[in-house]
């Protein structure tokens, strides 16, 4: 995901949401996790309000790994794992997930200074709460924050609560479309973004790769012409990237400007105060037994498997939907996003009478700002069905949509 961003480091707007209550950061955490942390093991410290290791219940644990050696926590890293633990994340896994960027990207801001805006990560309980924080950061109530339409809906639960003004740009299949996004901005003049009382957008959110609910990724030329055309010459801050790592133990990424993600850590100490130790000690040692080789090795395995999903179902969409629904080939995520052919609003049709052919998929509407619009989209997964299954949910479906047209 992206999120492009303005906000005021250093004096945020007056405002009752965590942005104004995590301002200060916690003495009490600077202290107990993060100072503690960077010290040498002959600190003796009687600052912490943390509870003994030794009357902890768990030991050890070791967990099997497929085609690798398991990942073992033995007594000692056992006692760190059920501890308090610093709120950026630990520091071995935070350090391998920068390693992975630089070595995957090259980032130009990793050797930017803090004020250029120096990339930093910070981890999180999985990616809705890093979505959650960002949003809390940059936007207040009134402001004008632009998305894909359309969008994910944890985005718009996240946002529509600060009372903002949602606007949508359009997208195809693949992804936000520049020259859209270059006519709402041209409402503003770019010379009036830094200026108090502006209008302009504070934040545009987008998801370049595998968007959710259409499965559209932004080719590298449309990216580029995003960032650089559209993006820029609004001095919009660098994007915040949160990358979902792992999703079965809820571990999320915030990789953005140095300033910016000390902001979100500012939340976490005064909110969840960081993800479980537990949680990020099991991938960090994952991570460091398979190397950026294996991890990627991995990564290739997933792909290959979720690219095998797509083509079963797309394979079912061409036999049974073709003459009922139209679609675009998803180049990532896990989503076929269809329209139905002579259906204006498919929120009935699948919150009931779905149910009754026993296939269940989601009404499109919920992707949208205002849900109660009619919408003629729906979406199905292809992560967890056999082939089998998707190719019978299709037949159902293309039933379904025969009997309301």
């Amino acid at each position: 995901m992206w999120v492009f961003g303005q906000a005021q480091i250093v004096s945020p707007k007056k405002t009752t949401r965590p942005r104004e209550l995590c301002g200060r950061r916690s003495a009490v955490r600077e202290v107990t996790a993060e100072l503690q942390q960077r010290s040498p093991p002959s600190l003796i410290s009687l600052a912490g309000g943390a509870p003994n290791p030794n009357t902890f219940p768990f030991q050890s644990a070791s967990i099997k790994v497929k085609g690798g050696d398991a990942v073992v926590l033995d007594e000692m890293l056992m006692k760190r794992a059920l501890q308090y633990s610093g709120s950026y994340g630990i520091p071995e896994l935070v350090s391998w997930m920068k390693d992975l960027q630089k070595s995957l990207h090259n980032p130009p801001t990793t050797g930017y200074s803090p004020e250029r805006g120096q990339m930093e990560i910070c981890v999180t309980t999985g990616s809705q709460e890093g979505l959650c924080k960002i949003f809390e950061m940059l936007v207040n109530s009134g402001d004008n924050v632009l998305l894909d339409a359309p969008t994910y809906s944890g985005t718009l639960a996240a946002l529509q609560p600060l009372g903002c003004n949602i606007i949508n740009v359009p997208s195809d299949q693949h992804g936000m479309i520049p020259e859209d996004l270059g006519k709402v901005l041209a409402r503003w003049d770019p010379t009036d973004t830094q200026k108090p009382g502006s209008t302009a957008p504070r934040v545009l959110y987008t998801i370049p790769n595998g968007g959710n609910p259409t499965g559209a990724s932004m080719t590298y030329e449309r990216k580029q012409e995003v960032y650089e055309s559209v993006l820029l010459p609004q001095k919009l801050q660098q994007p915040l990237f949160h990358v979902r790592q792992t999703r079965g133990l809820r571990i999320g990424f915030v990789t953005g400007p140095k300033l910016l993600v000390d902001r979100v850590v500012l939340h976490i100490q005064a909110s969840t105060m960081h993800t479980s130790t537990f949680t990020q000690l099991i991938i960090s040692q994952l991570l460091h037994n398979w190397g950026q080789t294996g991890f990627l090795s991995h990564v290739d395995g997933v792909i290959e498997f979720y690219r095998s999903q797509r083509n079963a179902m797309l394979t079912s969409a061409d036999k049974w939907l073709r003459d009922v629904a139209e679609w675009h080939c998803p180049m990532a995520g896990m989503f076929l996003w269809i329209k139905l052919k002579g259906i204006k609003d498919t929120q009935r049709l699948i919150m009931e009478r779905a149910l009754e052919k026993e296939v269940l998929l989601v009404p499109g509407g919920v992707f949208n700002i205002n849900s109660s619009d009619p919408c003629p989209y729906v979406r199905a997964a292809f992560s967890l069905s056999t082939p089998q299954q998707i190719d019978e949910a299709f037949r159902r479906l293309a039933d379904l949509i025969k009997d309301a047209m």
